[in-house]
């Protein structure tokens, strides 16, 4: 290995490490690798406005010590060069070995047409517009009920149970006797009046047909399917308008999906799915989409999705699980690029452009939808643009931070090893009050040696040594004070070992010990 290879060896792998020990990493990276390449180097660079690393969002407009950290603000400088791709004001600059060994991968923002097919689940129900009721058309009796019960399936025309009609006897006796008088108009006179007294029209043929009276009645399906309720026994009265049988329909079955409000806007009546039931896995089941439902489930915010699906054989089941593919409205051509480019930070979607030179530029850009690990961009970009797909988090300031104290605890240990040192945990007494204060195990929590420069009500502020685990340097810094029995027994100017968590925004102190002076020189730097 060459010595100029060893040397980038090396500063990749320090760099690497500064990084994912968190802030201070951060900090060193900023100053030593972010400012412009320009030929003339840095001290020819106009000034931008000077920052914070910890903080790269506030700007101030003079050099000084940063408000936020025991730190000198860093200087922003213009980048340089007059091609029309070249960085602009607000752009980044980056070694591209640096680039190259750090894994920062690049792709063209294209033009395309995004796949918004979706996959949900469903459960099979009963079709409600295949039902029948059966009730009763006038007073009389229960003679005989047959075999059913609910819950059984049935063809159509099967006997359910014999009725006997008193009043219909009457009534067919007079009807027979105006036939054999042989007057059209008073016979449809009367059949006129059996068909309003509720007796159905076949019924009435029969009794034309015989010349006898039918005052007891078949109760047949009108339809074939699944009985859901039977409220007939024999021997009971029944009473006009009493139900006495509900039977659904198993000719088609309805396929009710909830599907995420986001992805609901594409669907439409008359959509073709294909859907896979867990009970038949070798088949494949196709249907249309008859109704998307305007009621929305306010806890998961789905909408619910109604399908009908052919069931001839009778072999789809009311509550029988299926995986349902839905085919949206073909989007229009638009603006792709993978949806791990984007840094979501909750108030904006950013991504970082990779521009000439080894430049980079961070942009706010409004998203579209997002299918198949591909996103939409409204907004922001052009085509024919280039975005850093990964190792973005390395080059945008805030971001990285960001990104770096989110990872530090996974990563601290491997950083450590890269860089040849070990990251001591101090043993340090954890008084009660503290212990019991302290949040959740996912809480990040951090140990330092320091002298205390002053203590409030509500905060103290401590001198402290640097804090390999969050990538601190040696500074003054004031924590959140939880509880004034935190500080009982020490006083300002004493040399403490202290414990803090990282809770929202906020340093705040978990615990804290006076210390001898032997013990700080062996933690001096």
């Amino acid at each position: 290995m060459t010595h100029k290879t060893m040397k980038l060896v090396v500063m990749t792998v320090a760099i690497s490490a500064a990084l994912a020990v968190g802030g201070g990493g951060g900090y060193w990276f900023a100053n030593q690798h972010m400012h412009p390449m320009s030929g003339t180097g840095e001290s020819s660079a106009k000034v931008m406005y000077w920052y914070d690393p910890m903080k790269p969002d506030q700007h101030f407009d003079k050099p000084g010590k940063s408000p936020f950290m025991d730190m000198q603000l860093l200087a922003k400088y213009a980048n340089s060069g007059s091609d029309s791709n070249a960085a602009n004001a607000t752009s980044i600059a980056v070694d591209p070995s640096i680039t190259q060994n750090l894994g920062v991968r690049v792709v063209q923002a294209e033009r395309g047409v995004l796949n918004n097919n979706i996959t949900v689940t469903g459960a099979i129900q009963l079709n409600d517009r295949l039902v029948a009721v059966m009730q009763a058309r006038t007073n009389g009796f229960v003679e005989r009920v047959y075999a059913r019960a609910a819950g059984d399936v049935i063809s159509r025309g099967a006997p359910i149970a014999d009725l006997l009609v008193p009043d219909w006897a009457g009534a067919q006796i007079e009807y027979l006797a105006v036939l054999k008088m042989g007057d059209p108009s008073l016979i449809n006179a009367a059949r006129q009046r059996l068909l309003l007294l509720g007796m159905p029209a076949d019924l009435i043929t029969r009794v034309e047909k015989s010349g006898k009276t039918q005052a007891t009645i078949t109760l047949s399906a009108p339809i074939g399917g699944l009985i859901q309720t039977l409220d007939v026994r024999s021997g009971m009265t029944m009473s006009a308008g009493q139900t006495l049988a509900k039977i659904n329909g198993l000719n088609s079955v309805w396929l009710e999906a909830a599907v995420p409000e986001a992805q609901a806007g594409g669907i439409r009546v008359g959509s073709i799915i294909a859907a896979h039931l867990t009970a038949y896995p070798s088949d494949s089941f196709h249907g249309k989409v008859i109704a998307v439902l305007p009621d929305i489930n306010m806890e998961s915010r789905t909408l619910r999705v109604r399908i009908k699906l052919p069931n001839p054989n009778g072999q789809l089941k009311p509550g029988m699980f299926a995986q349902i593919q839905l085919q949206t409205d073909k989007s229009q051509d638009q603006l792709l690029i993978p949806e791990e480019a984007v840094i979501r930070t909750g108030k904006r979607n950013v991504v970082i452009l990779a521009l000439a030179g080894g430049h980079f530029q961070p942009v706010e850009v409004q998203l579209g939808q997002a299918a198949n690990g591909q996103v939409a961009i409204l907004s922001g970009m052009q085509e024919g643009q280039k975005v850093v797909a990964s190792g973005q988090f390395l080059i945008d300031s805030e971001a990285s931070l960001q990104g770096v104290l989110a990872k530090m605890n996974s990563s601290k240990a491997s950083a450590s090893a890269m860089m040849g040192q070990e990251v001591m945990p101090m043993s340090m007494p954890m008084p009660a009050t503290a212990s019991a204060m302290m949040p959740a195990a996912s809480t990040p929590y951090y140990q330092g040696v320091g002298k205390i420069e002053s203590i409030t009500p509500t905060d103290i502020t401590i001198s402290h040594h640097p804090i390999p685990a969050i990538g601190w340097g040696a500074m003054t810094m004031t924590f959140k004070l939880p509880d004034a029995k935190l500080v009982t027994g020490v006083k300002v100017g004493d040399q403490v070992n202290f414990g803090f968590n990282l809770i929202k925004d906020d340093y705040v102190i978990a615990a804290l010990t006076k210390t001898t002076g032997s013990a700080m020189q062996g933690n001096q730097p």
